[in-house]
């Protein structure tokens, strides 16, 4: 079975067939899904798709793109969502300067990407990250923020003798923090996020032929880092590129992915679907 660690089937492109999509999936090996919220509406929506399926779970957070609709209202809300029972992630948070070139506008999605950080780490929550043209500020705030919380835990640790860095799923936030989603930077930058304990999304775009990058990074690092997803409707493979994507396209990925590392089609997809349940813990 596949598992799909980022779709975002609240999208009006599936408003048509969405239901007819989501049935086939379980049919054509695909479960579970993670459906990923990229604004405060979205994310309603999100979780509504989450609880009419049993296979579907939620990611609930706000898209860079979006922080327009942020204020401490809001994110009160969105912090309530972390205990809904689908809830298995807070994303799609960080950072896209290529849309978004202000200054100003820079800065307020630096200051809600690291409060979106914090509400993960203070749920036990993995987080999965966009980051778009936005290398080393993404880069210097995972790195400032995890230094942050070993430090926070080794003062807990000295004061009480106990680690404060697993939940009741026996997961360790510092340990396994996240994804960054449809990897786009060097092989270099792949490794130091890596030794953070982050895992690399891979989709559709390491079947595209200018994919040089992405697919010496897939090529280098190790199977057991790397996580299956469409980012559907979006970023459909080869050879359907420029159409509606959705998660019954993963198998084109996987194929790809074998043929660049040399291994079997299967080993990827059990890999890939292993990785995704250690990272995804509330995912059962």
């Amino acid at each position: 079975m596949i598992f799909e660690t980022h779709a975002h089937y609240d999208d009006e492109k599936f408003a048509e067939d969405r239901e007819e999509i989501l049935a086939d999936l379980p049919k054509r090996g695909i479960s579970p899904v993670i459906n990923v919220g990229a604004s405060i509406e979205s994310t309603r929506t999100t979780l509504k798709i989450a609880e009419q399926h049993d296979f579907v779970y939620a990611a609930v957070g706000v898209h860079p793109s979006d922080i327009d609709g942020l204020n401490e209202e809001t994110f009160a809300w969105l912090a309530e969502q972390t205990k809904h029972q689908k809830t298995v992630a807070i994303g799609e948070i960080g950072l896209d300067y290529y849309w978004d070139k202000e200054a100003e506008v820079q800065e307020r999605q630096r200051y809600w990407f690291k409060r979106q950080l914090e509400l993960a780490r203070r749920e036990m929550l993995p987080v999965i990250i966009h980051s778009r043209d936005a290398a080393e500020d993404t880069m210097d705030i995972l790195q400032e923020f995890h230094r942050m919380t070993k430090r926070d835990d080794s003062d807990v640790t000295s004061r009480t003798g106990l680690a404060n860095d697993t939940s009741e799923q026996g997961y360790c936030w510092d340990e396994t923090p996240g994804v960054i989603h449809c990897y786009s930077y060097s092989l270099e930058m792949a490794h130091e996020f890596i030794k953070m304990g982050y895992y690399i999304g891979v989709g559709g775009v390491v079947t595209f032929k200018n994919a040089k990058k992405l697919v010496r990074t897939v090529e280098e690092i190790p199977m057991e880092r790397i996580l299956l997803e469409t980012d559907c409707p979006y970023m459909a493979p080869e050879p359907h590129r420029g159409t509606r994507n959705d998660s019954r396209n993963i198998p084109y990925v996987i194929e790809k992915i074998a043929q660049i590392k040399g291994i079997d089609p299967k080993v990827v997809e059990e890999t890939a679907r292993e990785n995704a349940f250690r990272l995804f813990t509330k995912a059962v």
